[in-house]
């Protein structure tokens, strides 16, 4: 059984986007490249405030396997991911991934990850498969990201269990197939737009139990707001999809 080799793999960048992550982001860094020395890191900074991009930019200094993208606003975590992959991919990357800054992804548990990817196409961490777990969340949380994903299964038919997880590892050929150019998604419903483009293109998506960690310095950029207006935009995309279906089910 494979624990977590990479060297078929090529080579592998883990995307992590900030803001405001000071108190983070060298903690997160750190422990990312002892847990997967061969895995590099590009920090992708929104203009933090609090001199997180300074810190990326001292991390960079001292270790070759670090860089930086300084972007001048806050566009949204969407935005952040599109910039990084393309940065990424244009570097020559193999293997593309996405986590946190705030260490609710622990890097301890990227191997899992690494082992799935051998066989498939994007590989999610998830929270919501058996052996996921979320530790230090209210009910009201869990309830809340249970039944959104649940609303995802339902409205888009995709069966993956955790769609808007953004702990993931995506081939450098997924990424080409699903044309980053024509994503207009910037928020968190990033993740689920990501996730659907892929199996809409015969990608194969698989999911491994992670344990999430609720943040413990920093404050959560997740609110009401940003995950109603998740709700609305996969509201929209189901009813256009089901429309279309009932399209070619007439034409048919």
């Amino acid at each position: 059984m494979r624990t977590g080799g990479t060297e078929d793999l090529g080579r592998i960048v883990m995307v992590v986007p900030t803001y405001n992550e000071a108190e983070n982001l060298p903690w997160i860094v750190g422990r990312l490249r002892v847990t997967q020395p061969d895995v590099d890191v590009l920090v992708v900074d929104d203009g933090s405030p609090d001199g997180t991009g300074a810190i990326a930019d001292d991390l960079a200094a001292a270790d070759p396997a670090v860089q930086v993208v300084h972007r001048t606003t806050k566009a949204g975590l969407g935005a952040a991911y599109l910039h990084g992959f393309s940065v990424a991919l244009a570097a020559g990357y193999d293997v593309i991934g996405e986590m946190d800054a705030d260490g609710s992804h622990q890097p301890e548990q990227l191997g899992r990850l690494l082992d799935a990817l051998h066989d498939a196409d994007l590989v999610i961490g998830s929270r919501w498969v058996p052996g996921g777990s979320v530790v230090n969340w209210p009910l009201r949380r869990e309830l809340l990201s249970r039944g959104g994903n649940l609303y995802v299964r339902l409205l888009l038919g995709v069966q993956v269990r955790d769609a808007t997880a953004g702990f993931r590892l995506f081939r450098r050929a997924t990424l080409e197939k699903i044309d980053l150019e024509s994503v207009e998604s910037t928020g968190y419903v990033f993740q689920t737009d990501m996730v659907t483009r892929a199996l809409a293109a015969g990608l194969t998506v698989r999911e491994v139990p992670i344990e999430f960690v609720e943040r413990v310095r920093g404050d959560s950029k997740m609110s009401g707001a940003v995950a109603a207006e998740s709700l609305r935009r996969i509201t929209r995309w189901g009813v256009r999809e089901r429309t279309a279906q009932l399209r070619r089910k007439l034409r048919g």
